[in-house]
Parts: structure tokens; C-alpha cells; sequence
């Protein structure tokens, strides 16, 4: 039986700690649920609103898994697998089909700066050996650059690449890869990282995105979703500017994503403290934030729904 195709909007779930500093399975599991419940149509574990830099190897793999276990198939999952060793990259995608996930999300190697010629070879190592789909992952502020004459190579070259998560932002480079890629590889998908474009992007050929502000209000990036998928601009433009909102306060005011963390925790979970040491002054920003963050949530587009 052939997969689902990759459509909607896929959570990039943040991760909760206890008081020792380690993943909160409990509370993990809580978040899963509400996110589900919420309208997720599906999730991006172990991407950059999950920090996946900041755990080793074993606990991004115990992500996956406690993920998937209470996923329990309900909604699809594309698991990050990014690692700058194409070897490590496909270990990971070797356990994560073990699993059961949709796809891994691959991040173009990153520390390193490197040449297209060198970003096609690591893809094209990992596409022709990984068990599983893959999704590209664009995110130049982090990462080497994936060119569009390379996910055009890609895509039509190696069958287990079926998308990309671009997060650039660029309507432009959206839009010439959609081009030069759909003639030949129609059932390939695109998807926006970035939450500000994310109707523009959907109107020009965007099967949907993996959006922060999803994993803060699921119910909205959906509705915004919906509209766009039913060409209901005039409401989608409303939808879009308080979906802009929320992520401009998500991601403004202090280094990411401590801020995100701080709203999940005025929707009532239990986020702990992260992995990276704050210093006094952005303990001080938090604290003025707070009160902004709770007027901003109380606002009716942005409550749950009941």
C-alpha cells in the first residue's frame, strides 16, 4: 500500500523537561494529545522549535518512539533526522522506519558551509540509501543552502525524496522551485517553514507547512489552512495577520525559543527550564513578556478549542 501524501500543517512540537533537565515523558504525552485535539494534521518532532541540536543521539531517537507510541497512527509523522554525518543521518532514518514514521526531515549539513555540488552529494547518499521518504529541509540561516537546481536533481533522481520544508521565507525561490519541479514530479510536495508567508505561499502552490505558531495555537494555522485550501483569501488575509501575530511574539523578543516555551507554559504545561544556561537579562525579558503573552492568548482567536 502506497504512503499518504504529505499535506497540512505538521507541528514542530517543543519538548518539556523535568526538574533534572530530562525529556518529561508524562507531559510529552499530554502535549501530543492536545496538539491532536487541537486540529495537528500531523507532527515534526526532533526540528528546530524542538531544539533537536541540544540532545544527544539516544534521546532523539526516545522522542520518536514515546511520540509515535501515543501518536498510535492517528496523525502522520515526519521525524528530524538531521545530522551533519550522512552516516548518522541514515542510522537515524534506519531506527525511524523501524518505528513506523511517515518520513525524516533532513536538514542540509550545517556547520560546515558547502558547495550545491556538495549538498546534492550528501542528499543523493542519503535518498539512495534510507528506508524511508525523505523531506528536504531548507533552513539557510542555519544551514547550507539547498539550491533549486539541486532539489530539481533531486527530485527527479530519487524517488524516496517526495518533499521539501523550505524556511528561507523567500516567495520567490518557493516559487521557481515549484516550477522547475512539478512538470516532472507532480506529486512532489512543498511546504513552508515560515509562518508570516503561509497563505502567499500556499497560493502559489504550497501543500501546506511545519509552523511554529502551529505547535502554540493548532486550531488557527488549520483554519488558515482551510481557507486557503478553499480559496477564501479575504478571510485567510484576517487569519493570516493574527497567525503573524502569535509568531512575531513567539519569536521577537528573546533569543529562540524561549519564548515559545514561555507560551506553552501560560497554556498550562509543564515546559521546565531549557537546555541552554539564560542570562539575567533575558530572565528579566521573560518576566516582563509574561503578562504581554497572557493578554495576547486571551484574545478569542487564540483559545483552544473547548
Amino acid at each position: 500500500m502506497a504512503a499518504s501524501r504529505i499535506q497540512g500543517i505538521f507541528v514542530p512540537n517543543m519538548i518539556p523537561f523535568d526538574k533534572d533537565g530530562n525529556v518529561n515523558e508524562p507531559e510529552l504525552r499530554r502535549y501530543i494529545n492536545w496538539l491532536i485535539a487541537q486540529g495537528a494534521h500531523g507532527l515534526y518532532p526532533n526540528g528546530t522549535t524542538g531544539e533537536f541540536i541540544r540532545f544527544s543521539t539516544e534521546e532523539r531517537r526516545r522522542i520518536i518512539a514515546v511520540i509515535v507510541e501515543e501518536v498510535a497512527g492517528r496523525i502522520p509523522i515526519i521525524a528530524g533526522a538531521a545530522d551533519p554525518s550522512a552516516r548518522e543521518t541514515l542510522r537515524a532514518c534506519e531506527y525511524y522506519a523501524s518505528l513506523g514514521v511517515r518520513s525524516c526531515a533532513v536538514v542540509a549539513p550545517y556547520y560546515f558551509k558547502m558547495s550545491p555540488d556538495n549538498v546534492y552529494a550528501y542528499f543523493k547518499e542519503i535518498c539512495d540509501n534510507s528506508p524511508l521518504d525523505i523531506t528536504l529541509y531548507n533552513i539557510p540561516v542555519f544551514a547550507s543552502m539547498i539550491d533549486v537546481a539541486t532539489v530539481q536533481r533531486l527530485s527527479e533522481e530519487c524517488p524516496r525524496a517526495v518533499a521539501i520544508k523550505d524556511s528561507s521565507g523567500d516567495i520567490s525561490h518557493m516559487q521557481r522551485m515549484i516550477s522547475k519541479v512539478k512538470p516532472n514530479r507532480p506529486e512532489f510536495v512543498f511546504m513552508t517553514g515560515y509562518d508570516p508567508a503561509l497563505l502567499p505561499m500556499m497560493l502559489i502552490g504550497c501543500e501546506g507547512g511545519t509552523n511554529c505558531s502551529a505547535g502554540l495555537a493548532p486550531h488557527l494555522t488549520r483554519k488558515l489552512y482551510e481557507l486557503a485550501k478553499g480559496n477564501d483569501v479575504a478571510e485567510a488575509r484576517k487569519v493570516q495577520t493574527q497567525v503573524t501575530t502569535l509568531f512575531d511574539a513567539a519569536t521577537g523578543s528573546v533569543d529562540f525559543p524561549e519564548a515559545v516555551r514561555l507560551i506553552l507554559e501560560l497554556r498550562g504545561f509543564k515546559m521546565g527550564a531549557g537546555r541552554c544556561p539564560l542570562g539575567p537579562e533575558t530572565h528579566e525579558r521573560l518576566a516582563m513578556l509574561r503578562p504581554e503573552l497572557k493578554q495576547l492568548l486571551s484574545r478569542p482567536e487564540y483559545q483552544p478549542i473547548k
